[in-house]
């Protein structure tokens, strides 16, 4: 399970919306200034997210908590995502290839280009499915795993 600290904003029903801030681990990296992600994660900066999390027990809003996802269910969204249409555009594009030389067809490129286009706009259609089939799936939302403590640690100074 992956788990992230959040902080409610609003809650409904059994739905709540928590509020997550982007982290970057690039600071503590050798390579930092000559990192792609680095310089995406500086560009970005530290934006909160707002995400739907599902609870079974009472929050309100203003509570810290700690919410988390299967790590099945983020690979299987994760491929879902990039590896599906990238894989049919390129099946799409080797179709295209063996088919202008199975059936003589003028130009290769332009079978490979149209064939890899609609294979990868195929792919986009089919994850449109999927999402809509898992947006209710409890296995593919992430929950509030425990509530923390609400009050805040006080630090006592010695002079």
């Amino acid at each position: 399970m992956l788990e992230e600290t959040a902080r409610v904003v609003e809650v409904d029903h059994q739905t709540v919306w928590v509020e997550t801030q982007r982290r970057s681990t690039c600071g503590s990296c050798s390579a930092n200034k000559a990192c792609g992600t680095a310089a995406i994660s500086r560009a970005l900066g530290k934006r909160r997210t707002v995400v739907r999390v599902l609870a079974d027990m009472p929050l309100k809003a203003g509570d810290e908590v700690v919410i988390g996802i299967r790590e099945r269910a983020l690979i299987k969204g994760s491929l879902a995502v990039y590896a599906v249409p990238i894989v049919l555009l390129l099946l799409g594009a080797l179709l295209g290839d063996l088919g202008a030389q199975r059936f003589l067809w003028q130009s290769a490129e332009a079978a490979s280009l149209i064939l890899g286009v609609s294979g990868f706009i195929g792919g986009l259609f089919w994850l449109r499915r999927f999402t809509r089939r898992i947006r209710h799936d409890a296995d593919y939302q992430p929950v509030v795993l425990r509530k923390l403590s609400g009050r805040p640690a006080i630090m006592i100074t010695t002079q």
